[in-house]
């Protein structure tokens, strides 16, 4: 007898137990069944909108679903991942059907690689492929070094925590408004993401420029009470380094709307990659982009960019 139970918090032996089915799925699979997202949701306590679904059979963990209703706009988004000693025992419909359920039937999904048996289940619960995300990579050989060409008046420097956190997430939420994955990051997501072991903030670059000291606004960020911070960011590039792989990640690329057709995106992946071949000895460098991303996908090719690998979001239709 299997039974799904849906968590609101985890013991830390819950945790323990969906490593090891995420482990194991790794393992095989060759990748991550979930993101990093997730990863970071399943370890950081109890967060409101967020639910977990663990498939229990005669007492062992066979799957493991997190559902993410976090988003105040779009239907919630699921991963889901079943054991791969209990696969082909349809655990994985099991599991879909009780996301719908906790859903209200509206439900965005993940399926990592594109895999013929998660288009079967999505098929089977009537879902609809809704948004295609690659990974795209290219050697790190062979680059060009040199300073990237910045704007007049525009200079690089790196990211200092416990001063750009809100001016970063200020200029994050603009760059990907139409991206509420990316846009919607709280600081607490930044908080989580810079404790990680892999955060290093000598790879994250920012575009500045003095802003005008007469042009005030609205929009100004605050430094202090009653302070306006005298630089403009105009751009970044996170970079991430994958140890294990020996991968390098243009992990985010973001240029404010106000500086576009600056050449500021092309320019900041440039700087990062010369610092994942240079600094950090990378062989290969890795990004994700949408596929229906034509201006982002175009700068990237050109830089030698090619696509690897493709992830999948299934639907619901209503």
């Amino acid at each position: 007898m299997s039974d799904v139970v849906v968590l609101e918090d985890l013991s830390p032996e819950d945790i323990r137990e969906i490593g090891r089915v995420i482990d194991a799925a790794l393992t095989v699979d060759g990748r991550s069944p979930l993101s990093e997202q997730s990863r970071l949701l399943l370890r950081g306590g109890r967060r409101e909108g967020v639910r977990h679904l663990l498939l229990w059979r005669e007492g062992a963990l066979v799957g493991y679903a997190l559902l993410d209703g976090t988003d105040p706009i779009e239907a919630a988004s699921a991963e889901l991942v079943v054991h791969p000693d209990h696969r082909g025992r349809r655990y994985g419909r099991v599991l879909g059907e009780a996301l719908l359920t906790a859903s209200g039937r509206r439900l965005r999904v993940w399926a990592h690689g594109g895999h013929p048996a998660a288009r079967h289940l999505a098929q089977a619960l009537g879902m609809i492929l809704f948004r295609e995300l690659r990974q795209l990579r290219r050697p790190l050989g062979g680059l060009r070094p040199g300073e990237p060409r910045l704007p007049e008046g525009v200079r690089l420097r790196t990211f200092e925590p416990g001063r750009d956190e809100e001016p970063w997430l200020e200029l994050n939420a603009v760059a990907f408004a139409h991206h509420p994955e990316q846009g919607g990051l709280t600081r607490r997501d930044l908080d989580a993401r810079m404790g990680e072991p892999w955060f290093d903030p000598a790879g994250f670059f920012l575009a500045v420029r003095d802003r005008d000291p007469a042009a005030g606004g609205a929009d100004d960020v605050a430094a202090g009470a009653g302070a306006v911070d005298p630089e403009e960011l105009l751009g970044f590039h996170w970079t991430k380094v994958h140890a294990a792989e020996g991968l390098g990640e243009v992990y985010v690329l973001g240029v404010s709307p106000t500086a576009q057709h600056l050449g500021l995106g092309r320019a900041l992946t440039a700087v990062g990659l010369e610092y994942l071949a240079r600094r950090r000895g990378l062989a290969h460098a890795m990004l994700y982009v949408d596929a229906d991303n034509t201006p982002a996908l175009r700068l990237y090719e050109g830089l030698g960019f090619h696509t690897f690998e493709i992830d999948l979001m299934y639907r619901t239709e209503s």
